[in-house]
């Protein structure tokens, strides 16, 4: 991997150098997870004219939840606790003779930035924006083979769940669940915090578990991801609990089934992320559900569960080849509940079998 990474890098470089710096300074945590193969906490990477480090407070753990450094990577760790990374890293472009560094502005904050320029204020600073964010877009196999593997331990602890008795059992122990479920298969840890939604809480996105017990009847809807090398996936689906759905459930369960297979589809080369979104949100609003829907129909996933591109109603771009998105609409009825599906796929060609789907739990409407 060391020459991936050294790759990385060498574009990160190439866009500062194209927009006049020589050296760059990264602090957001996935960033330097992806140019360095490891983000130990607090720890920052410097890319400079010399050579490149990797500034830390404390040596790399190794272990899961933040990587392993780039071997061909030098790690500085700062002498003594209490101390910045980001600053030491200045310091070190001076001492390298740089006399401008690119910063991540939207990551750093102000008085971190003020401590940069104390430290070396003939060094003139520039804003590196959304640089390393734009290179994570498109993943390459090894990072799509994490992914793959993330959804493989999702979909195995979503379907044990399924298998056990639900009836009687809180939201928040079933999510509790779920989580374990997840380590035990060799995940890194949940993506993010498991969600389990049951009768009026159903279909609700972002839904908090509550100590509200699964009754028959309900809606129960789960959204869960595992976490695999850093890298982070998701799944959700809905179901029925202890008897026949009735009619009101089959026909919103269709109606959701349907907008998201329209989504699904839109996803090809070349699409703008707009009408993806468009795609699956003209389905929900021709059935009059215009209100209350989510804000976006997806999103990219990676190094963070909640990553460009955004497919929503006013996103610009268009998607690439190899991009991983999520593609989950949802329709919540207040007092009642509701539908929420959730697959991670990756873009393809058309050529090479359309969309990727990560995520295989079946999408029947099941009654549990």
């Amino acid at each position: 991997m060391s020459e991936v990474y050294a790759a990385r890098r060498e574009r990160l470089r190439e866009r500062c150098a194209a927009g006049g710096s020589a050296t760059a300074l990264v602090t957001r945590p996935a960033n330097v997870r992806y140019l360095a193969g490891a983000a130990p906490r607090g720890a920052a990477l410097l890319l400079g004219s010399s050579e490149d480090l990797l500034l830390c407070g404390a040596p790399p753990s190794g272990e899961a939840d933040e990587g392993r450094p780039d071997e061909a990577l030098r790690v500085q760790v700062l002498p003594g606790a209490g101390g910045d990374a980001a600053v030491a890293a200045a310091d070190a472009a001076i001492v390298q003779g740089a006399d401008s560094l690119a910063v991540e502005e939207h990551h750093l904050t102000v008085t971190r930035h003020r401590a940069i320029g104390a430290v070396a204020p003939r060094l003139r600073l520039a804003d590196l924006g959304g640089a390393v964010e734009q290179l994570r877009v498109i993943k390459d196999e090894e990072e799509i083979s994490c992914l793959r593997i993330g959804a493989e331990i999702a979909d195995q602890a979503l379907g044990e769940l399924l298998e056990s008795i639900l009836v009687g059992r809180t939201e928040r122990h079933l999510a509790l669940e779920l989580e374990r479920r997840l380590v035990d298969h060799g995940a890194d840890g949940p993506a993010f915090a498991t969600s389990v939604g049951t009768g009026p809480n159903s279909g609700r996105r972002g839904h908090r578990p509550t100590d509200r017990r699964v009754e028959e009847g309900d809606f129960l809807s789960v959204c869960l991801g595992a976490t695999y090398r850093g890298y982070r996936c998701e799944i959700g689906r809905t179901f029925v609990i202890g008897t026949s759905p009735a009619d009101w459930q089959i026909e919103l369960y269709d109606l959701v089934f349907a907008a998201q297979r329209a989504g699904r589809e839109a996803l090809v080369p070349g699409a703008a992320y707009r009408d993806v979104d468009r795609a699956a949100r003209q389905v929900l609003d021709s059935a009059g559900h215009t209100e209350g829907l989510p804000a976006l129909t997806g999103h990219g996933v990676g190094l963070e569960i909640d990553e460009d591109p955004q497919l929503a109603p006013a996103a610009m771009g268009k998607l690439d080849t190899c991009v991983p998105v999520t593609v989950e609409p949802g329709v919540h009825l207040p007092g009642r509940g509701g539908v929420r599906i959730d697959d991670t796929l990756v873009v393809r060609p058309e050529a090479d079998g359309g969309p990727e789907l990560l995520t295989i739990t079946t999408k029947e409407l099941l009654a549990l």
